[in-house]
């Protein structure tokens, strides 16, 4: 294991407050203005890839924090509930070099000390492109995997050059460093209908939970097209247990079941689909399973995920690099239908939905590595690769824009817990009263919190209990009266305390788990 290198962290705008954000005109490039009305309340997390720093942007467009290390940032990252960041970076040890390789993981604290650092870099295997922050603390990582031709081959490959078939795993921080807990392999999945001597012959078409070893692909990096099938982008659905891939060179989305062990990942049962590590959906060129159909994904593909709140909960978009008129770039959505955890197919039929249920076409167009995000209110954020990032509201408005193109972009509204912790509440959320029955006002200490939660300035002699709800509004606990809040069970998020009193008052205030 090398050594752990670390990083300064700074918030050079401690003097951000509520109304920046909620009534600021925002000066917009190409000399365009709009106002921040339509609900850019929070901030762009960015990094220029083989660069040292990532920054924080608010709706001002300015910089409200930033991480400067002495080793390159990769493509991905995240930010946690208790304010740090999860980073991929890039390995000065690699021994594969091909498209957007990383190898290297790390945690970092808000003063941009490392927590923890772990490195999957080998002769063998390489860490690229994304990386997924799990809501346990866990991170999945996509990797490249070294195969030489007699040993594809032997599989019933057809060609005649090594390939770097995919792999995904899990790994879980353990002190100072990290260990891999569970793990998927593309290479499980491949059948093939050449030579019915070798192993998993099988018709394709029959077969679309499985990968056919000779597909064919639109691309491949490096001597031989070795960067084989090109996974770029990865997302997790806790309620489903499920993981979302995409793939550069299929031009397709995979889902594929987390719920199975890492021992049930290599077959085709088990897990909470029944079909181990096989494919649960697929969608984007059903040629790929040798059925006939229109190719929705007619390139590149990046970036998918599952929508989170509002009309399109639920839902999988990503960026469609050429999708759109003319081989333009478009942010697609769409809401296949489910059975169960798994997703109804028809053989000799194309996976649906047939086509797109949300599209959005993208004021600039980019052919690599590049962002999306379907917000709750309707808004859609994007992260044009080598051009710019920018918001558009439901009525396709500009909203926001901040001139820089980086190949991936993560947004972050300002009740994120991170947000808060990071940077002192810049946007008044939890200091602000929700109601405003109660003539005396009461605090909370500490806010956030991951133990207990004291009440200052409270009416005890009319307290009648008070309640947590969580975002959704949905009572979690309810509590005859106490000074002490105990909050060390509740998961990481924003929560609104409810004090009832005898009088019918009503005093409420919002506070942050962040453990």
């Amino acid at each position: 294991m090398k050594m752990a290198f670390p990083c300064a962290g700074s918030s050079p705008t401690n003097h951000l407050t509520k109304h920046m954000f909620r009534n600021s005109i925002l000066a917009i490039g190409f000399g365009l203005a709009t106002t921040a009305s339509a609900q850019f309340d929070g901030f762009a997390l960015y990094n220029l890839s083989n660069n040292t720093t990532a920054r924080l942007i608010n709706a001002s467009q300015q910089i409200a924090y930033t991480w400067t290390c002495p080793t390159n940032f990769s493509y991905a990252m995240a930010l946690k509930p208790n304010g740090n960041l999860v980073r991929s970076a890039v390995n000065s040890g690699n021994q594969i070099n091909t498209a957007a390789v990383s190898g290297r993981v790390q945690e970092l604290n808000p003063q941009g000390q490392v927590v923890w650092d772990f490195i999957y870099s080998t002769a063998d295997y390489v860490t690229h492109h994304d990386i997924c922050l799990m809501p346990n603390g866990n991170v999945l990582l996509l990797a490249y995997v070294k195969k030489t031709v007699a040993e594809l081959q032997a599989l019933g490959y057809t060609g005649a050059s090594a390939k770097y078939p995919g792999r995904i795993i899990e790994i879980q921080p353990t002190g100072s460093t990290a260990q891999v807990v569970w793990q998927w392999e593309m290479l499980d999945r491949f059948i093939q209908y050449a030579d019915a001597a070798k192993p998993n012959y099988m018709p394709i078409a029959e077969n679309p939970h499985r990968m056919n070893i000779n597909v064919s692909v639109s691309g491949g990096a490096g001597p031989g097209g070795i960067d084989w099938f090109h996974e770029n982008g990865i997302d997790y659905n806790e309620e489903l247990d499920q993981i979302v891939f995409s793939a550069r060179y299929l031009s397709e989305i995979f889902i594929i079941d987390h719920s199975t062990t890492t021992a049930e990942a290599t077959g085709h049962t088990g897990g909470n689909g029944g079909r181990g590590g096989d494919f649960l959906f697929r969608w984007g060129k059903p040629a790929n399973y040798g059925v006939s159909g229109t190719q929705r994904i007619t390139a590149a593909v990046h970036d998918p995920k599952w929508v989170k709140g509002g009309a399109m909960d639920g839902w999988i978009s990503f960026f469609n690099n050429s999708g759109g008129s003319g081989n333009s770039s478009v942010v697609d959505a769409i809401n296949p239908a489910m059975d169960g955890f798994n997703y109804p197919w028809t053989p000799g039929t194309v996976w649906g939905p047939n086509t797109y249920d949300f599209r959005h076409q993208c004021l600039a167009n980019a052919s690599g590595q590049s962002a999306a995000e379907l917000m709750p209110n309707g808004n859609v954020f994007c992260a044009v690769s080598q051009q710019y990032m920018y918001e558009v509201n439901s009525s396709n408005q500009l909203v926001w824009q901040y001139n820089a193109g980086p190949q991936k972009g993560f947004r972050y509204t300002c009740d994120h817990p991170g947000i808060i912790t990071l940077l002192n509440d810049p946007c008044g959320i939890t200091t602000e009263v929700l109601t405003e029955e109660a003539a005396v006002s009461f605090g909370m200490f500490p806010n956030p919190a991951n133990q207990q939660v004291s009440l200052v300035g409270v009416e005890v002699e009319t307290l009648r209990a008070y309640v947590v709800l969580d975002a959704s509004g949905r009572t979690v606990r309810r509590q005859l009266p106490d000074w002490t809040i105990d909050v060390s069970t509740l998961p990481d998020g924003v929560y609104t305390i409810v004090l009832e009193h005898s009088t019918g008052d009503r005093q409420s205030r919002k506070l942050v788990v962040a453990h």
